[in-house]
């Protein structure tokens, strides 16, 4: 039974094995020449203004929550998609009611305003 898992031990040992390697060399033969300018922070190629400590609005948050909630139905539909006619009536029905209850869970954050940029 431990025979079973040491091929994933071995991919485990090679993986931390060149992560370490391609660290150490990196460390050991890159160049070495801080400046005032490489060292400072940036965002998007522009100095950066103002605290860092500033906090985001919630909102952002939570449009980037529901983006992946929503996005997620793509992982579903394409291998439905793929068996579609072998799944016959019963998963056509099946995909109707997971599109109707993200259809409602849609409708309910759109009522609440949770896609409102205000």
């Amino acid at each position: 039974m431990v025979s079973d898992y040491f091929p994933i031990l071995v991919l485990f040992v090679l993986c931390v094995g060149f992560a370490a390697v391609a660290l150490g060399a990196s460390a050991l033969l890159g160049p070495r020449k801080p400046s005032a300018r490489k060292l400072s922070p940036y965002e998007c190629g522009m100095p950066a203004t103002g605290t860092t400590r500033r906090r985001f609005m919630v909102r952002f948050y939570l449009v980037a929550v529901l983006f992946i909630i929503f996005d997620i139905e793509i992982v579903f539909l394409y291998p439905w998609a793929v068996i579609f006619r072998e799944l016959q009536l019963y998963g056509l029905g099946a995909m109707a009611v997971f599109i109707g209850i993200l259809l409602l869970g849609y409708l309910y954050v759109w009522r609440k305003g949770g896609l409102e940029w205000d």
